[in-house]
C-alpha cells in the first residue's frame, strides 16, 4: 500500500485569508467578519475599532440603455439595470428620477377592498416570490392577504370577502374561522 502525503492534509494558516488593507479609521488590518446578516469586512481592532463595510457591492448597474422607451415621470430614456434583487428597467435620470417599471403587470383580481371598500384587490409578488393580494389604494389602504380572495361575504362574521384556501373557501378574519363544507364533487 501507498504511503499517504500528509502535508496534502494541513492546513495552511494563511490559505484563506486575503489583504484587504488596513483600517481607515485605526490603521488594524482588515478581515472578514462574520454576522446574523451575512460576511462583512470588519477591523481586527474589534471591539475598540468599530470600522466595518460590506463585503459585496450592492449598487445598480446599467446593462442595456432601451432607445424607444422614455420615462413618463421625466422624459429621460429608460434603461435596463441590475440590482441587489436582480433585474429591472429603471429610468437613467436616477437619481433624480426615480421611476421604475414594473416586471409583471399586476393584475386585477376585481374583489373590492373590504377595508376601504374603494379599491381593488391586485394580485402581486413580494421580493421573496410570495404571492400575496394587496388593496390598490396603498399606501392610504394597507389591507393584505396571502390567499386568493373571493368576492362572497362570510355567513358567521359578514366579512366582504373569503379567500381560497386549500381547496375550500375560509373567512380571512382571525376571530371568525368559519370554513365553507367542501362540496360532494370536490371531496371524489
Amino acid at each position: 500500500m501507498s504511503k499517504i502525503d500528509h502535508s496534502l492534509f494541513e492546513a495552511h494558516e494563511h490559505a484563506l485569508e486575503h489583504q484587504y488593507g488596513p483600517c481607515p479609521d485605526c490603521g488594524q488590518e482588515l478581515r472578514i467578519r462574520n454576522s446574523k446578516s451575512g460576511p462583512f469586512i470588519g477591523c481586527s481592532g474589534y471591539p475598540d475599532c468599530h470600522y466595518a463595510k460590506p463585503l459585496h457591492d450592492n449598487q445598480t448597474t446599467t446593462l442595456k440603455v432601451i432607445e424607444d422607451s422614455h420615462c413618463p415621470e421625466c422624459g429621460s430614456s429608460m434603461a435596463i439595470k441590475k440590482g441587489r434583487y436582480g433585474m429591472f428597467i429603471g429610468c437613467t435620470n436616477f437619481p433624480a428620477c426615480h421611476h421604475i417599471e414594473n416586471a409583471k403587470p399586476q393584475t386585477d383580481t376585481s374583489v373590492t377592498c373590504p377595508k376601504c371598500h374603494k379599491g381593488h384587490l391586485l394580485d402581486r409578488t413580494n421580493k421573496y416570490g410570495k404571492r400575496f393580494f394587496a388593496c390598490n389604494r396603498y399606501p392610504e389602504c394597507r389591507y393584505v392577504v396571502n390567499f386568493a380572495p373571493v368576492e362572497k361575504s362570510c355567513p358567521d362574521c359578514g366579512w366582504a370577502i373569503l379567500v381560497e384556501k386549500k381547496g375550500r373557501l375560509v373567512c380571512p378574519q382571525p376571530l371568525c374561522g368559519y370554513k365553507e363544507a367542501q362540496s360532494e364533487q370536490e371531496a371524489e
